[in-house]
């Protein structure tokens, strides 16, 4: 008897599971599997110089991307199959991001120093970032703690601060974790997707604009002009500060600080509207240092030209627009909060990353969604994206 109980149970639960696979978001799922398709192409194209010069086979980080994007499509179906409800368990989120501050507070003393932050573990052929997974889990934070009753009821009173001052604390710490890293761009992206989250949640708009009016300000005026000066007295000595003068003159720095920044207007000149022509870039040739990750959008608009970066861009844009959507039309305040976060994440992300190849922003070392090579950044953008895709197939099944 008991066994034909657990065989109905069974029988339930692959249905249910079946069903939920025919409500997967097909304009969220489909632009992801193109992007990954272009990513891998991308990356070969413009690993292979690299991997000779490594001493490694022309298809070395063709098979790791392969790997990476293999591992994400089961992360990001692993996130849509999982109860919602798991979620919001805010036990779970208070452990996990616990686990979080120890691994970044062990990075300063054992962590692996690339491009100037010490903020990967490596674990034999592969390195883990963990800040990737931060912007994960502080979202999933503050959206749990936003949408509890007693917050809400705090912030729709006037009382903001009271109702959200301890995830925004908590944010605060990790932040500041991630960028003596330093990591500025994760930092950056990080206190923005806080930063919408909070507004989102029902925090002043003039407020919100006095303060990131203040933020501005007090970068453009006081932290540019300083770290000038710093640099050119020789003061102080940092890849990051180095990195802040090829922004502001790259080709006074071209043979040294400014080379990435200079070789990539050199690549996307070269490519104008149509490109040169896939595997055929000039830049990626030992003359544009990281090719295939912080300046792999540069690349792509020198093979694949303006047209090729653009068709990337709307596939992205599709998928942030929709999770906005999902969020606007969210009846869960929790889901509406999550959507906001990844959208954002991705929004920032991706913008951080065009404005550093085209010279709009500092480089800083951030990665393009789903095109770049790199696991952690594939696996942190999954896990949100499977998240998305669940909220999706719920509200899904309430309007159906």
């Amino acid at each position: 008897m008991q066994n034909l109980r657990d065989l109905k149970t069974l029988k339930f639960h692959n249905v249910f599971q079946i069903q939920k696979l025919k409500a997967i978001d097909y304009w969220l799922f489909l632009p992801y599997l193109i992007l990954c398709g272009i990513g891998v192409v991308m990356v070969y194209s413009s690993s292979s110089n690299v991997a000779v010069q490594m001493g490694l086979t022309p298809i070395s980080y063709l098979f790791k991307q392969l790997f990476f994007v293999a591992i994400g499509l089961f992360i990001t179906l692993f996130m849509f199959m999982l109860p919602l409800q798991l979620f919001k368990n805010g036990k779970v989120l208070i452990i996990i991001y616990g686990l979080l501050i120890l691994s970044l507070v062990a990075l300063l003393a054992i962590g692996e120093t690339i491009n100037g932050a010490a903020g990967w573990f490596h674990l034999g052929p592969f390195s883990i970032q963990p800040a990737e997974l931060v912007k994960v889990v502080l979202i999933l934070l503050v959206a749990k703690t936003a949408s509890m009753p007693a917050q809400i009821e705090d912030i729709v009173s006037g009382h903001w601060w009271q109702g959200m001052w301890f995830p925004v604390g908590l944010c605060a710490i990790m932040t500041g974790l991630v960028l003596i890293q330093p990591d500025m761009g994760s930092a950056v992206i990080i206190a923005t997707i806080v930063f919408m989250m909070c507004l989102s949640s029902g925090f002043s708009f003039k407020k919100s604009y006095l303060y990131l009016g203040g933020a501005v300000a007090f970068v453009v005026l006081i932290v540019f002009p300083l770290a000038l000066k710093l640099s050119e007295s020789g003061t102080v000595k940092s890849y990051k500060l180095a990195r802040l003068v090829a922004f502001v003159d790259p080709f006074g720095h071209a043979s040294g600080s400014g080379q990435q920044l200079v070789n990539s207007y050199y690549a996307l000149s070269n490519g104008g509207l149509f490109g040169v022509g896939l595997g055929n870039s000039i830049q990626k040739r030992g003359y544009l240092p990281e090719p295939n990750t912080d300046f792999i959008m540069a690349i792509t608009g020198e093979e694949l030209g303006l047209i090729g970066v653009v068709v990337i861009m709307i596939l992205l844009s599709i998928i942030i627009w929709q999770m906005i959507r999902i969020g606007i039309q969210s009846s869960d305040s929790f889901n509406t909060l999550v959507c906001y976060g990844v959208a954002t994440y991705f929004a920032v992300q991706a913008f951080i990353n065009v404005g550093g190849v085209i010279g709009f922003l500092p480089i800083t070392g951030v990665t393009f969604p789903f095109i770049s090579y790199g696991g952690s950044s594939m696996f942190s953008l999954t896990l949100s994206l499977g998240i998305v895709l669940n909220i999706s197939a719920q509200e899904h099944r309430k309007q159906g």
